[in-house]
C-alpha cells in the first residue's frame, strides 16, 4: 500500500448518511490508548465508531466503540515487550505482558469478533493478524475492503502521507 518504511497512524472510521467516513487521528495516539478511546467516542457517529491504529511494521490495534461499549483487538501481544500502545492494550485487556522466552509466534489478543457483524470472522482476523507477509498498513487495508469501506480508509492513509 505504501512506500514509506514505517508508517505509524491512527485512523477513525464511522459512518455518516448511510456511507462509511474516515479521517486521521493525530500520530501521538498511536501510543495513547486512553486519549484513542476518547478521540473516538468524540466522532460525530449515530452508531458504532471504529479506530484503527498501524505501529511501524510492527502490529495494529482495532477498536470498535459504541456508547460506553469498547472492543479491543492487538494483533500481536509480543509488540508490549516494546511498544507503549501495545502494553496498554493488554493492560486494558486484562492480559499479562508474556515473558519473552514464553512465546515464540505471533498471537493476538482481545476480541477476534470484533468485526464478526460486518462480516469479518473470527477465523479472518486470525489469520490475517497472523500473517508474517503483511505490514500491519496492508492488513488494516485488507480489513477495510472486506469491512466495505477501502476507499475512505485509502484516501485517508493517502493524505496523511501526501
Amino acid at each position: 500500500m505504501t512506500d514509506v518504511d514505517t508508517l505509524d497512524f491512527a485512523i477513525v472510521v464511522y459512518r455518516e448518511e448511510d456511507r462509511w467516513e474516515a479521517e486521521m487521528l493525530p500520530v501521538a495516539l498511536t501510543s495513547d490508548l486512553d486519549g484513542l478511546i476518547h478521540a473516538l467516542r468524540q466522532t460525530p457517529s449515530m452508531g458504532t465508531t471504529i479506530g484503527m491504529v498501524a505501529v511501524g511494521d510492527d502490529f495494529f490495534v482495532a477498536l470498535r466503540v459504541f456508547g460506553e461499549q469498547v472492543d479491543v483487538f492487538l494483533s500481536d501481544i509480543t509488540a508490549a515487550w516494546e511498544w507503549p500502545l501495545a502494553q496498554q492494550v493488554l493492560e486494558y485487556l486484562d492480559v499479562p505482558v508474556p515473558e519473552e522466552e514464553e512465546l515464540d509466534s505471533v498471537l493476538p489478543a482481545g476480541d477476534l469478533s470484533i468485526f464478526a457483524d460486518l462480516g469479518l470472522d473470527e477465523m479472518e482476523l486470525g489469520a490475517l493478524s497472523g500473517d508474517l507477509d503483511l505490514l500491519p498498513d496492508e492488513v488494516l487495508s485488507s480489513i477495510a475492503a472486506r469491512l466495505g469501506f477501502s476507499q475512505p480508509f485509502e484516501r485517508a492513509v493517502d493524505a496523511a502521507i501526501g
